[in-house]
């Protein structure tokens, strides 16, 4: 178990090194989560005079959104690393290695969570810049940070598997469209549950998206209902769970058809 940890770091540090040689990227990646930190919440302020939204304030409802949105739409794109290492061969020699074959799936995954909690600290302090008031404290911005990576890892473990599956980059790039908008709307992210048509509630309660959002929320409230973030997250670390063990076993199969 200590070697397969290990190895687990040196992979994550490999990749680690790549973001570090890219700092543009980190900028890149903030610019659309700021978008629609600082324009949805704009344009949509007066929306809280609806009711439903457990603040008087937009943006208060809005930040753990675009966390949450941000933890999806980075980590939905993990397999395209997976599949450009399967393309040049880099996959291919690591396998000649004694490394664990664990490692080799969980250091992008490590890597990404990593990345995801970092961008999601940026939102959280851009919102607190932005007038933002977070009753819960740091506790509370811990539970949407861990909310939002675990998320993050659920959806980079699937686009790790996907990648190894399809091996096109044309496959992913259209599962991914086709999947981002949906899970997005089809949750709490810019709307409180009580101003939904009620067939959009039903299916947010099974949307792994509005988990981490109703977990963040509840947690940085003046009054948190724990039972409600536990449950929530423990399904999530559930989820998480069950797509790194299929990223693993996709990588297993894989490897036996080079």
């Amino acid at each position: 178990m200590s070697a397969a940890l290990l190895e687990t770091w040196y992979m994550t540090r490999r990749q680690l090194l790549v973001f570090a040689r890219q700092p543009a990227y980190a900028v890149i990646t903030l610019i659309q989560p700021v978008i629609w930190l600082f324009l949805f919440g704009s344009l949509f302020k007066k929306v809280v005079e609806l009711g439903g939204f457990g603040t008087t304030s937009y943006l208060d409802y809005l930040v753990p959104g675009v966390v949450v949105m941000s933890a999806l739409s980075s980590n939905m794109w993990a397999g395209m690393g997976t599949l450009e290492e399967i393309q040049r061969g880099t996959l291919n020699r690591f396998l000649t290695t004694p490394v664990s074959r664990a490692a080799l799936m969980n250091g992008n995954v490590v890597n990404n969570g990593l990345v995801t909690a970092l961008q999601s600290m940026v939102i959280v302090l851009l919102g607190l810049l932005g007038g933002a008031d977070y009753p819960g404290g740091i506790g509370g911005v811990t539970v949407l940070v861990v909310a939002s990576v675990l998320l993050g890892t659920v959806f980079g473990a699937l686009s790790n598997a996907l990648g190894m599956l399809v091996r096109e980059r044309e496959s992913i790039i259209g599962i991914n469209t086709f999947l981002l908008l949906p899970l997005t709307f089809l949750s709490s992210a810019f709307m409180a549950p009580s101003q939904m048509p009620s067939w959009m509630r039903h299916i947010a309660d099974f949307n792994p998206l509005d988990w981490a959002m109703v977990a963040g929320r509840s947690a940085m409230s003046a009054h948190p209902d724990w039972g409600e973030v536990l449950g929530r997250g423990g399904a999530l670390l559930a989820l998480a769970l069950a797509a790194v063990w299929l990223s693993i076993r996709t990588f297993r199969s894989y490897q036996r058809s080079v």
